[in-house]
């Protein structure tokens, strides 16, 4: 009984399908079009759809709904099947195309036609309009409703052979123009388009509307649940029409879940498109977007988006999810398998005035101090360090540990050095630290002769690697909202803030780009995959090391 009211209303619903002999094999699908990149909502989809199909050992399919060659490309495909495979969705029988169908479709428009549940109509778009009514005035049938069906069936012929210009004529199903839903008010189920497609090229010069493409696909490949956004639930009477009319023998069963929305960022693909037309954002996969392309460029893994869409949780109705739970999530599971390493963002030097100039020594170091099963690591010492300008202070406030003058700090992993001085330029600046260490108390020794309040990381000078560093905030100015009343996106001018000449652990030589790691006392990090060269070196800050963020209590 606890297994059951565990279970979502999807899974409740499958169950009961299953018990029914309904069907006998659980399959599912994720249906984009290829017309923009996916973002963070599509990923809730392709992971319920797999996840699914999974739980009940039945099959996945990836397809593409291609039925509108006008917004369609490959460049749009190539980035949805990378994005579905790093998010570790197993599809089977290979990248499906709704176009790969054309055919049956077509021979299903004719049955209807034939069936006498389907017509050519002859109506400009605004008669149409005009005789669709409205939500409260029903619809008025068209001359041609009633239209022989021999007569039609030569027209839709003629309309497939290229005869006539776009728009001139449509086919449209033959239902109801008095329902009180609009979608069953004698929808378009053809269009005339003389359109190149991206997969079947000059082939058609009519295609199916999405309405009445989508379940016949659904059903050609035998889906049994097909699970869609909730703005989806008005169109499953048609959905219902086609696959009944059809007649295919076990139609598949379309289920409604909520979207999921984020608080304060941009999903809308015309939005993200004209952001990267106008050159606001560095491409679909800008690290400031939540396109899947640009969470994967960010630093974030497949790993804590599963873990996002688990603890959001499937619904049937609206709600918005904090973003602050997303950067949990990536906080959760980078922390015990990320490499910790030290990085400068801010330096200023620290000269250690009494350690040999020439000397060299290796540090010991734990690569993740909470998992001791990622090993240790050596890390050279020298005279001269970097430091954070922000961990010396010339004048101090009550309870500040790090450097001043006078007071001694432990250097992470090394010794404790007590500032003896600093050097400023001719504005006041600080340049240089100094201080004198105390050999006794090198890391591991055991010295236990006095203790330090303050631990500061450190780069040696000449054992490190220039780097730049990308700081990401939220694209969106939080406190006016997402959207200005003319549609325009409410930036925030400081999004994002470059630092070059960073200074971070040669350690990093190692790794590859988009490898993750934590900087230690700032935040976790990733070396961009896409900006990185063999000379430059590029971090982008996945997000800060800690918030004030708690899970909601269940």
């Amino acid at each position: 009984m606890e297994e059951t009211n565990s279970k979502n209303f999807i899974e409740r619903i499958i169950d009961q399908d299953l018990a029914d002999g309904t069907y006998t094999k659980v399959v599912t699908r994720f249906p984009p079009e290829p017309n923009g990149y996916l973002h963070i909502g599509h990923a809730k989809s392709i992971l319920l759809n797999y996840g699914t199909a999974q739980k009940y050992h039945g099959d996945f399919h990836l397809r593409f709904d291609d039925t509108n060659p006008t917004k369609e490309d490959t460049e749009y495909v190539d980035s949805i099947v990378k994005d579905v495979e790093w998010l570790g969705a197993k599809y089977v029988g290979g990248v499906r195309f709704a176009s790969n169908y054309f055919d049956q479709m077509y021979e299903i428009a004719e049955k209807l036609i034939q069936k006498g549940k389907a017509y050519v109509d002859d109506l400009t778009p605004e008669q149409m309009r005009e005789y669709r009514g409205t939500l409260t005035e029903p619809g008025k049938e068209s001359p041609n409703r009633n239209r022989p069906i021999e007569e039609s069936l030569d027209l839709f012929r003629r309309m497939k052979a290229g005869e006539f210009e776009d728009g001139a004529l449509v086919l449209r199903a033959k239902i109801d123009m008095t329902s009180p839903n609009m979608n069953m008010r004698d929808p378009i189920l053809y269009r005339v388009a003389h359109q190149h497609h991206q997969n079947t090229g000059d082939k058609w010069c009519i295609y199916p509307m999405y309405d009445f493409a989508h379940p016949i696909e659904d059903a050609i490949e035998g889906v049994t649940h097909s699970l869609c956004t909730l703005e989806f639930e008005d169109h499953r009477p048609l959905y219902n029409w086609v696959v009944r009319e059809a007649e295919f023998p076990n139609p598949p069963k379309q289920i409604e879940f909520a979207k999921m929305y984020v608080t304060n960022v941009i999903t809308g693909k015309r939005y993200i498109k004209r952001l990267v037309e106008q050159g606001v954002v560095d491409g679909w996969d800008d690290p400031r977007l939540v396109t899947i392309a640009a969470l994967r460029r960010r630093g974030f893994t497949p790993e804590s988006l599963h873990k996002f869409m688990e603890i959001t949780g499937v619904s049937k109705s609206n709600s918005s999810v904090d973003y602050a739970l997303l950067e949990y999530c990536i906080r959760d599971d980078l922390k015990p398998k990320a490499p910790r390493i030290m990085a400068v963002l801010d330096p200023i030097k620290l000269i250690i005035d009494n350690y040999p100039e020439d000397q060299v020594e290796y540090m010991d170091a734990k690569v993740n101090v909470e998992n001791p099963d990622l090993g240790m690591k050596k890390i050279p010492f020298e005279r001269e360090l970097y430091i954070e300008r922000n961990d010396f202070m010339i004048d101090p406030p009550k309870k500040y540990y790090r450097m001043f003058v006078g007071n001694e700090v432990r250097l992470m992993n090394a010794y404790f050095v007590r500032c003896s001085g600093y050097e400023t330029d001719e504005d006041g600046n600080v340049t240089v630290v100094h201080g004198t260490y105390d050999p006794e108390t090198r890391n591991g020794s055991g010295f236990k002769g006095r203790k330090v309040k303050g631990t500061i990381h450190w780069i040696p000078v000449h054992h490190c690697i220039d780097a730049e560093v990308r700081l990401y905030e939220n694209l969106v100015d939080e406190e006016k909202g997402v959207y200005n009343e003319d549609g325009s996106v409410n930036l925030n001018p400081h999004s994002l803030t470059i630092k070059e000449h960073c200074f971070v652990e040669e350690t990093v030589r190692a790794n590859k780009p988009g490898d993750q790691f934590q900087f230690v006392r700032n935040g976790y990090y990733n070396i961009d995959p896409k900006d990185t060269t063999d000379d430059h070196l590029v971090f982008n800050r996945i997000c800060e090391l800690k918030s004030s963020f708690k899970l909601p209590k269940k």
